[in-house]
């Protein structure tokens, strides 16, 4: 299953808190270009796996890979900038969305790229004069693709994604999965999104079933 070609690589990583089992014994390998789904139950660990992956919380057991590299060998924000997480509910911060947009290019000291945020937000759907609106004005939807334009502005190697389109009408899930495919297409980039959407699971190349006993 897996080669020396892998961005990501997990040998039996586990997660317990005290007595309580979360993930046990996932083995689990990403390529370049690859676009793998993470189902499974309620609580069976899903959106706790993601955040192992992103380094906001350490396995309890087993190794995790990034380019046969230990992940712990990296420095924390050289990982975060290759492997990039969108979560369920939105971590928008400062009173504007431009105030979001702008942070990727403040964190490495860079002009901000306005023409590329307007692509961008056209690809999205999203007006250009949302720039200037308080994040708190935002619906559910505007704020998850808020948060993936973000993440997008620096192309990751890994782009982790946790129900990032549960707020979405029909069609945007549709425009956002395409967009997504695309860059796993044209840019190589390695995906792991956590869903329960039919039609996202039928488009993926590899689904993950995560048993629910994993919570108990």
């Amino acid at each position: 299953m897996e080669n020396n070609n892998s961005l990501l690589r997990l040998d039996k990583v586990g997660y317990k808190i005290e007595s309580k089992i979360i993930l046990s014994n996932i083995t689990l390998s990403l390529q370049p270009g690859e676009f793998k789904l993470i189902t499974g139950p309620s609580g069976c660990g899903k959106s706790t796996l993601l955040k192992i992956i992103s380094s906001l919380l350490s396995p309890t057991s087993g190794t995790l890979f990034f380019e046969n590299k230990d992940y712990l060998t990296l420095s924390p924000e050289t990982y975060r900038q290759e492997v990039s997480y969108c979560t369920q509910t939105p971590m928008l911060f400062g009173e504007t969305v431009y105030d979001n947009l702008k942070f990727p290019y403040s964190l490495r000291k860079l002009p901000v790229d306005n023409k590329k945020l307007s692509e961008n937000l056209d690809y999205f759907s999203l007006p250009k004069s949302i720039m200037e609106k308080g994040i708190n004005e935002l619906s559910g939807g505007e704020k998850q693709r808020i948060s993936l334009i973000r993440n997008l502005q620096f192309m990751p190697k890994i782009l982790l994604l946790d129900e990032i389109t549960s707020a979405l009408d029909e069609e945007n899930k549709i425009k956002v999965n395409d967009i997504i495919h695309t860059y796993v297409k044209e840019k190589k980039l390695g995906v792991l999104w956590v869903t329960h959407d039919q039609g996202e699971i039928k488009h993926a190349d590899d689904v993950i079933d995560l048993p629910g006993n994993n919570a108990n």
